[in-house]
């Protein structure tokens, strides 16, 4: 198991938000022990810890804010940290939005990597599931149950035929998600863009930052990062949104046909059920795995 993490040095990057289409700079700083993921909102002042309780939208992405204050499309830049297992950051933004880049998590891995990660001196604790816990919300579904490791289950269903069903399970570490998930790349259907625009959404969108759709195949000319990209992306957008619980997940995640909504309300769902899991430090995990390795 591990220490806690946080970066060795500043990086900072920019670009267009994939929903306002408005230009956006961003730099990641290194904070002490325990601080979590906060965001800060330089332009307005404002600070915007990244847990459940600062989520106040997720129409087509996740938005965290306060007093009126907003930064949307949080999620992929939450995954990347996540799955590198970096634990306390200030995000600096001056902009509405964080940028979308290439629609994936994988830039965002190259920009923290470059800031280096530094270990901290105090371990990282867990929550374990110790009983298995199912939530519905319409068509979506997702469920935890007791898993000595940490795997992620997901299956997606389109009615569109590159799409259908799709359905991908990976054992979660670092490798696996730089390797597997953070190359995926948001996508969306060429004739959701018009609403989706005059109402608000995707005014930021490409061919550079998300796969698009027609009723007859794919319009990006550089093809697909992966035949299953679509599920693959659904997977991060997850672990984005889950990080905001503020402890990893030790146990296996099953997701069907969710999204930020129903990836919210099973957080909160499982935060009030504490019958279903047990806060874990890492020198009890570290125990446990000698009892079963030995």
């Amino acid at each position: 198991m591990r220490l806690q993490r946080t970066l060795k040095h500043e990086v900072c990057f920019e670009g267009i938000g994939l929903h306002t289409g408005k230009l956006s700079k961003v730099c990641l700083k290194p904070a002490p022990r325990d601080t979590g993921i906060v965001l800060v909102r330089t332009d307005k002042e404002m600070v915007i810890k990244a847990t459940m309780g600062s989520v106040i939208d997720t129409a087509f992405s996740t938005t965290l804010g306060y007093n009126g204050v907003k930064i949307r499309t949080v999620e992929h830049m939450l995954a990347a940290l996540s799955g590198l297992g970096i634990d306390n950051v200030i995000a600096e933004v001056n902009g509405p939005e964080i940028p979308i880049l290439d629609g994936s998590s994988m830039e965002f891995l190259s920009i923290i990597l470059k800031g280096g990660i530094a270990k901290q001196g105090k371990k990282r604790p867990y929550v374990k599931i110790t009983r298995p816990m199912v939530f519905t919300d319409g068509n979506a579904e997702i469920a935890v149950f007791p898993y000595e490791g940490k795997r992620l289950t997901y299956r997606i269903h389109f009615n569109h035929h590159l799409l259908g069903e799709q359905q991908l399970s990976l054992e979660l570490t670092e490798e696996v998600f730089a390797r597997e998930i953070a190359p995926a790349r948001t996508f969306g259907f060429l004739k959701d863009v018009e609403y989706l625009r005059a109402n608000g959404f995707a005014k930021g969108g490409s061919l550079d930052n998300a796969i698009l759709l027609s009723s007859d195949g794919i319009l990006n000319p550089s093809g697909l990062r992966f035949k299953d990209e679509f599920v693959r992306h659904k997977m991060l957008d997850l672990i984005g949104d889950f990080s905001l619980l503020g402890f990893p997940i030790y146990g296996h995640i099953f997701a069907s046909k969710s999204g930020h909504s129903a990836n919210l309300k099973f957080l909160k769902k499982l935060s009030a059920y504490r019958d279903c899991w047990e806060m874990l430090s890492e020198p009890e995990l570290e125990q446990q795995y000698a009892v079963i390795h030995t």
